[in-house]
């Protein structure tokens, strides 16, 4: 059964209730915009490129494991976020103004298991970020709450000017999953 936010994407032509997640930080945030180069890790099913699309950003590349429905003028990679060419295959594309990470593990229902591997792989896009973002760049990675992901946090403040956790309102009140939000990349 589908909940209401499903649907309710589902209706408005999204390809998933994540995409309610992006819009809600870009808002509160202006993380991304017009004629921005965009990064997204771990695109499938696609919302998230359709948000990039929707905000008329300039160069989208979507990267996962998983095939995605092709969206026009969107670059899809089918690789592995840990992928030792990833880096190198990214690079040809210059630097990115955003990089997002909405990356989650298959879930074990083992919450010390789903926990590290969600820092596992937030921290896999953190170093990404770190490769190809511009100077002054911003980095939006989901991870579940735990003490793998306070590591993770004080790894990226010594990256990033500007550091906020977020939770947005659409996601599930039982998840564990949180957003880190961060601005303006120094080095």
């Amino acid at each position: 059964m589908k909940d209401k936010i499903t649907m309710k994407a589902k209706s408005e032509g999204y390809r998933a209730r994540s995409v309610y997640k992006l819009f809600s930080i870009n808002r509160k945030y202006s993380i991304m915009k017009e004629n921005d180069t965009v990064l997204d890790l771990g695109c499938w099913p696609g919302s998230w490129l359709q948000v990039c699309k929707e905000l008329k950003c300039k160069k989208i590349i979507g990267i996962d494991a998983k095939r995605i429905v092709p969206i026009k003028d969107v670059e899809f990679v089918n690789k592995d976020v840990f992928n030792e060419d990833l880096v190198f295959i990214l690079q040809k594309h210059g630097k990115f103004d955003v990089v997002l990470s909405d990356l989650a593990p298959n879930i074990s229902g083992k919450s010390e298991i789903d926990n590290f591997k969600s820092f596992q792989l937030s921290e896999r896009a953190f170093l990404v970020a770190c490769d190809v973002l511009k100077l002054h760049g911003s980095f939006v990675v989901k991870i579940f709450q735990s003490e793998d992901s306070q590591e993770l946090l004080k790894d990226i403040r010594t990256k990033f000017s500007f550091v906020k956790v977020f939770k947005p309102e659409n996601s599930k009140k039982r998840s564990k999953e949180t957003y880190i939000i961060a601005k303006n990349y120094t080095s």
